[in-house]
């Protein structure tokens, strides 16, 4: 890996098999697969993307709905493998890509604290440390021994924002769960990252919100349909893409 790059992605397509019709169980789905009835649609998420980051920049990823955003995230995190070509990361990573990753809904927040810190790597000891300090920025105080399946959308993605930049990570990737929070809130995870860029973090984010993006943002890549549009300064890109 090219020591001057923390993450490097070069010619990444990934492509999924979609089934051509709805199968509402497992019985049915190994009949029809046995009698080779069961037959499946090529559908290419990404085509040949590259992007190469350096140690402390922060990349916004932009887009439509379904051009991909989410899918390259998960193939950074080691979550999705590449249907061709190469990803490689050096650092540790700090993931906040979807609602509830990380937590048990049957449990409540204070236990939820301490699976998503094991999920992260985060021993009992180090999260009985920043209990404390996790609870106060999420403001979930009068919250702590209800079930997260009680929760509102909003409350889980402080919760695990919270957990996730409680230490600074080299890598943090969000995409878009910072959306269903309100406005104050959104405004404290903006200053939480911008204390993460200064101190080193490299970010790699996704959000609709062109505004966002262009304030956290220093460089952006446009994706449409899996392909790269263009990529660039984040102004620039921006610029482009707002044209649409």
């Amino acid at each position: 890996m090219n020591n001057d790059y923390q993450i490097s992605i070069d010619n990444v397509s990934m492509r999924f098999n979609l089934a051509n019709q709805k199968v509402d169980n497992l019985k049915e789905y190994v009949i029809k697969l046995i009698k080779k009835e069961l037959f499946f649609k090529e559908f290419m998420a990404l085509t040949d993307v590259n992007l190469h980051v350096r140690k402390g920049e922060s990349w916004a990823i932009v887009g439509r709905n379904g051009a991909g955003k989410s899918t390259l995230l998960k193939l950074i995190c080691g979550i999705l493998k590449p249907y061709s070509g190469t990803i490689q990361v050096n650092g540790n990573v700090a993931p906040l890509l979807e609602l509830g990753a990380g937590f048990d809904g049957r449990m409540t927040a204070r236990e939820n604290i301490y699976l998503n810190g094991a999920v992260l790597g985060y021993s009992k000891g180090f999260m009985q440390e920043k209990f404390n300090e996790i609870v106060s920025f999420s403001e979930l105080q009068d919250f702590l021994d209800v079930p997260l399946i009680n929760y509102s959308s909003g409350m889980r993605a402080r919760l695990g924002f919270a957990v996730a930049t409680i230490v600074h990570p080299e890598i943090l990737i969000v995409d878009e769960v910072l959306a269903v929070g309100d406005a104050k809130f959104q405004v404290k995870c903006e200053t939480r990252m911008q204390e993460l860029l200064s101190g080193g973090t490299t970010l790699l984010y996704v959000s609709h919100s062109i505004a966002q993006v262009k304030r956290l943002c220093q460089n952006a890549l446009w994706l449409d349909q899996g392909h790269v549009v263009m990529s660039g300064l984040s102004e620039d890109v921006c610029k482009e893409y707002e044209k649409l």
